[in-house]
């Protein structure tokens, strides 16, 4: 079986740096990206399993990849987990209603990331 994969999407290498060690603990091979448009071109030449996708982001923000990746891919490939620092309901409402499978705060750590891709369908559960 060939390795899972999931694309790390945040304009901050410090934080792509963390989710990367974290998400390959887990297993999956891990590629990056800094802005929406760089994640949409990185899925258009290989659709990852997995998107860890930051909001906050110039080029295109993460809910416009969202939508995008949506229109493109369809509406579970490749499995979105949302990760932002925006904690107002209707902001996760809307990342949802646009086709997030979760939702993470940051900061997060290596508990909340397994939780929330076991929450996705990515992992699974503890025996």
């Amino acid at each position: 079986m060939s390795q899972r994969t999931c694309l790390v999407v945040d304009d901050s290498t410090v934080v792509r740096k963390a989710a990367r060690r974290i998400i390959e603990g887990f297993g999956f091979r891990v590629s990056e990206a800094k802005d929406g448009q760089e994640a949409l071109d990185a899925c258009r030449s290989a659709l990852p399993e997995a998107v860890l996708l930051d909001w906050n982001m110039p080029v295109m923000d993460g809910i416009t990849f969202l939508r995008a990746a949506r229109a493109e891919f369809g509406p579970d490939q490749p499995r979105i987990v949302l990760c932002t620092t925006e904690a107002e309901l209707s902001k996760i409402l809307e990342a949802l209603s646009a086709g997030a499978q979760e939702y993470v705060m940051k900061p997060f750590d290596a508990d909340i990331l397994r939780d929330k891709f076991t929450q996705a369908g990515l992992l699974e559960e503890a025996a």
